[in-house]
């Protein structure tokens, strides 16, 4: 529609975070919630491809087969870093397909996945480093105790729930140089979108002096989704998500 096209405009000549990727598209780096896998969703078909849930495997929608990922847990910083399993159709509210392992190695709250996801540009020292990294692990949770595991993974959990009934999430819109934007912005999206809340729309200065646009706060993931859906089809081709201002 023209007004994506007017959206692109504005945003090349006034924005400095439109979207998670960069303009030149070298690098994917993108915020958000990770699709878990589970086998009922193959057999509906809800997902089109077959993963391993105790194997480390990933897949995306918008990176190619074998692309490196680095996949980090905002909350703990425990990161991982796998190759790109297949490209392959999800829900764009999702950032990325993981299995179980892949969950249960970032330490993720099941309820509440949030990761960043990084593309990672191949080079023949990193792959080296990398393979040494994976060895050294594999070694070293080879040998860890069972009983020190399952005491640490109690204590998380508790943790985990006495922080859910706090966490609150937001969209990120974009952060932008001029506050006329900003304001713009927000007149077409209560123009355009009558079933969004123009109230959930707010805007902050963040550390770089630039104005953050964005859509929050919601408490859980299913009303923060029907926004999430409204603005892409608006013309936001990548939204970012984040937790507590």
């Amino acid at each position: 529609m023209k007004f994506r096209f007017l959206l692109t405009f504005l945003f090349l000549a006034s924005c400095t975070n439109y979207n998670s990727i960069s303009i030149n598209n070298s690098t994917y780096n993108s915020k958000g919630f990770a699709f878990i896998y589970n086998e009922k969703d193959y057999l509906n078909k809800t997902i089109k491809i077959k993963l391993d849930n105790s194997a480390v495997q990933v897949a995306h929608n918008k990176l190619r087969t074998n692309t490196l990922i680095k996949i980090i847990n905002p909350k703990t910083k425990s990161s991982i870093v796998v190759e790109n399993f297949k490209k392959t159709n999800f829900s764009d509210f999702y950032k990325i397909l993981i299995t179980d392992e892949v969950a249960r190695q970032l330490d993720l709250d099941v309820n509440l996945p949030l990761v960043e996801v990084i593309e990672i540009k191949k080079n023949k020292s990193f792959v080296a480093k990398k393979a040494k990294i994976f060895n050294e692990e594999k070694k070293i949770s080879s040998n860890a105790p069972v009983t020190s595991v399952k005491i640490s993974n109690i204590s998380k959990d508790k943790d985990i729930k006495k922080d859910r009934s706090k966490t609150k999430l937001y969209i990120l819109i974009g952060s932008f140089y001029s506050k006329n934007t900003t304001e713009f912005l927000k007149e077409r999206i209560a123009k355009k979108l009558p079933d969004y809340d123009i109230k959930k729309l707010r805007s902050k200065k963040n550390k770089n002096n630039e104005i953050d646009l964005f859509s929050g706060p919601y408490l859980t993931i299913n009303l923060m989704k029907n926004d999430y859906i409204l603005l892409k089809e608006f013309g936001f081709e990548e939204l970012d998500i984040f937790t507590n201002e």
